[in-house]
């Protein structure tokens, strides 16, 4: 499947539900979907993003699954099955991250710490250092395991899979989603 710019552009400001169950032990939080990803309603889904592929890798998820068409109701209930769950801080889409507006990341934040109370995930992973400053206020934090908990959760801050995101490949992006993975009981460490 493909899409030219126009047909692109005719899902900005579409959302995209959350891919959550009863027993999520890992959130994984983006920033906002990217106007694929509306496309085809599955989180990360432009081809060349690394999200995915990088939780393979990590040996977060056991196969691959399908996304750059859509994942398939298949895929989403092993994702489930799997304790992973992911949601988005902003909910619009938009064609860059850099168009939501920091009122918008602020918002985000409240509707995530209801989200996060409401399911009660062990870990937050929140994928982009940058949101996350932006969100929360914190101008100086630096990616990894924060010293405050999101809604009773632990909450980690990873890099962003975005293909724009060029300094991450998918193994640093695999090793940084291991370690909240470890954290929530996904994996274990000698895995």
């Amino acid at each position: 499947m493909g899409f030219t710019k126009a047909q692109l552009e005719e899902f900005r400001d579409t959302t995209v539900d959350d891919l959550v169950g009863p027993s999520v032990r890992l959130l994984f939080v983006g920033i906002n979907p990217g106007l694929w990803t509306a496309a085809v309603q599955t989180h990360f889904a432009r081809p060349g993003n690394r999200f995915y592929p990088a939780l393979v890798a990590a040996g977060i998820l056991e196969r691959p699954v399908g996304y750059v068409d859509g994942m398939t109701p298949d895929d989403r209930a092993y994702l489930l099955d799997r304790g992973i769950g992911i949601t988005n801080l902003a909910h619009r889409a938009t064609a860059r991250a850099d168009e939501l507006t920091p009122e918008e990341l602020r918002a985000g934040r409240l509707q995530l710490e209801q989200l996060v109370a409401r399911i009660r995930p062990t870990v937050v992973a929140m994928a982009g250092i940058t949101a996350y400053r932006a969100a929360f206020g914190r101008n100086r934090a630096t990616p990894g395991r924060q010293p405050e908990t999101l809604s009773g959760s632990i909450l980690w801050v990873v890099p962003n899979p975005s293909g724009l995101n060029a300094h991450d490949t998918a193994a640093s992006l695999a090793a940084a989603y291991r370690e909240p993975a470890i954290a929530a009981g996904i994996i274990r460490s000698g895995e």
